[in-house]
């Protein structure tokens, strides 16, 4: 499993819009990529301009397919404008069996 992080801070005025938008593109994402597995989207409790997803791939290539995506592409435009500072990081997810627990 592919696994991919993103640490958002957006403007302090447009964090609303941001939320609404962000839980709009999981929702796509989880609906029309079935490669897509796990789309979280978690809040800072003391500071609502910072977003954190927690995405879940099949393997690096549905990530890609992904980023590919008219939905996707029509958010990153969309809250670019609103996007302060954006902190991406990909992971391999290490299963029990691999790790021979």
């Amino acid at each position: 499993m592919y696994v991919v992080t993103v640490n958002f801070e957006t403007l302090a005025e447009e964090a609303e819009a941001f939320h609404v938008a962000v839980l709009a593109q999981a929702a796509n994402s989880l609906s029309l990529e079935p490669d897509c597995l796990v789309f979280d989207v978690a809040l800072d409790p003391a500071d609502p301009a910072r977003v954190f997803l927690y995405e879940v791939y099949r393997d690096a290539a549905a990530f890609q397919a992904h980023l590919e995506s008219s939905h996707f592409k029509d958010f990153d435009a969309k809250v670019r404008p609103w996007v302060r500072a954006k902190e991406v990081s990909q992971w391999s997810l290490l299963s029990r069996e691999e790790a021979k627990v």
